[in-house]
């Protein structure tokens, strides 16, 4: 994870949480007085949130500190402590909840992903997420999907060509976007075509694709497509596809299976944060 820009979109959180001062906590405590909070597990998972605990309270005090029991992609259960935080309370209590908040969505994605890696249980398809993330923080989302187990697809629309049905409307064919592409971009850039038929497929792979995606397409489809991909060209399935029927993908033979769900319709763990008093019992 990129250290500068966790620490730029930490920074934006805080700003937007705190704005010119926490009334409550500035009105009651003073910069010196000292505390203890405690992250617990209130259901069980997978953990992602390590820089995210740094970063948030560090940012707000350097003496702040973190004593983690877990780290990202471990498994955690129901009543595990997770960490524990000591310093000044002022900065405990304005830094508690935008760590709490991305720890838990974060362990949501890591949860939800080793599930969908589980259920495949392929030693040779990779579970990759997509662009389907929430707007300012495909970053971390990301970075969850590969502590749960995950593999990243294109980061966004710049580091990597695909050409989708609507390129392939209004460039007239899948071989003119290709030659388009070729003419204009240099021989790093990879060209990944979404395809839906097995004409698409054909015509892809005499394009020269780089992969091929089977969109929309059921295994036994798939299984049928394939055949026509040379070994030397990387496939991907995607669309339609949930945890109720990932494992029916299994023996496909794609190299890759792209979900959305992982990073669109996750569900943040429930993770707590106590006052800790006194020693551990």
């Amino acid at each position: 994870m990129n250290k500068l820009k966790l620490r730029s979109l930490i920074e934006q959180f805080l700003i937007e949480d705190i704005g010119d001062q926490d009334i409550t906590t500035d009105l009651i405590f003073s910069d010196h007085t000292q505390g203890k909070i405690v992250f617990l597990a209130k259901e069980s998972g997978v953990f992602c949130g390590e820089e995210i605990m740094k970063t948030g309270f560090h940012l707000l005090d350097l003496e702040i500190d973190i004593q983690l029991f877990v780290k990202n992609g471990d498994r955690f259960e129901v009543g595990q402590r997770l960490a524990v935080v000591s310093g000044g309370i002022s900065a405990l209590l304005k830094g508690e909840r935008v760590v709490l908040n991305l720890v838990q969505r974060m362990s949501g994605i890591a949860t939800l992903t080793r599930k969908a890696v589980e259920t495949l249980n392929s030693s040779y398809t990779r579970i990759c997420d997509t662009r389907k993330t929430t707007p300012g923080l495909r970053m971390l989302e990301k970075y969850a999907v590969r502590c749960g187990g995950g593999y990243k697809h294109r980061y966004g629309l710049y580091d990597g060509v695909m050409i989708k049905d609507n390129h392939i409307s209004f460039a007239g064919s899948i071989k003119h976007a290709v030659e388009l592409v070729r003419k204009n971009t240099g021989h790093m850039v990879k060209i990944e075509v979404e395809t839906e038929s097995r004409e698409q497929v054909i015509e892809a792979v005499e394009a020269g694709a780089d992969v091929i995606m089977f969109d929309n397409r059921t295994p036994d489809e798939i299984k049928e497509f394939i055949q026509l991909v040379p070994a030397h060209i990387i496939t991907e399935a995607s669309g339609g596809i949930q945890l109720t029927n990932l494992e029916d993908y299994r023996d496909t033979g794609v190299h890759y299976i792209s979900l959305g769900f992982l990073t669109h319709s996750y569900k943040a763990l429930d993770i707590s944060v106590k006052v800790e008093l006194g020693e551990e019992q």
